[in-house]
């Protein structure tokens, strides 16, 4: 994870209209916080390229035909870098966190099925060498999702 990046006001402004709009047009963007539409164009393309935000489509797991989503905890003897970068190259593994605390590593991970999350865990995770344990909570269902944090 690198540092935080240092970020303006405008900067913020700009994010908080993308984060309620992923499409709302430049030119309404800039009229909201002041500034051109090619100044806010150019402004979001460096926070783009700077790693500080993405523009991504948010979908809801169980609508798009993955019925299984899950949290994993993960104990780790040994390098749990290793074993988090090898987890994060899983395509059902859409949320990596090293963390401190009974867990070494948590993943949130999207299988299509009970069965394509029993092959996950118990064949690809506990199959990775440095895995002492894993422990599965199950969603049953998604209350609240947000991604509007970050700026304020």
């Amino acid at each position: 994870m690198t540092k935080a990046a240092a970020l303006d006001d405008v900067s913020k402004s700009i994010i908080e209209q993308l984060q309620q709009d992923g499409r709302r047009p430049y030119a309404k963007i800039g009229e909201a916080v002041g500034l051109s539409e090619a100044a806010v164009r150019q402004r979001v393309t460096r926070l783009i390229e700077t790693g500080v935000m993405q523009i991504v489509a948010v979908t809801d797991p169980m609508q798009v035909g993955f019925n299984r989503a899950a949290m994993v905890g993960i104990e780790v003897d040994g390098d749990i870098e290793a074993v988090a970068d090898a987890i994060e190259k899983f395509p059902e593994a859409d949320y990596v966190v090293i963390t401190a605390g009974s867990f070494d590593i948590l993943v949130e991970v999207a299988c299509e099925d009970d069965e394509a999350l029993l092959e996950l865990i118990n064949r690809r995770i506990r199959g990775l060498s440095g895995v002492r344990r894993t422990e599965t909570f199950m969603y049953l269902t998604l209350r609240k999702q947000i991604y509007t944090w970050g700026t304020r």
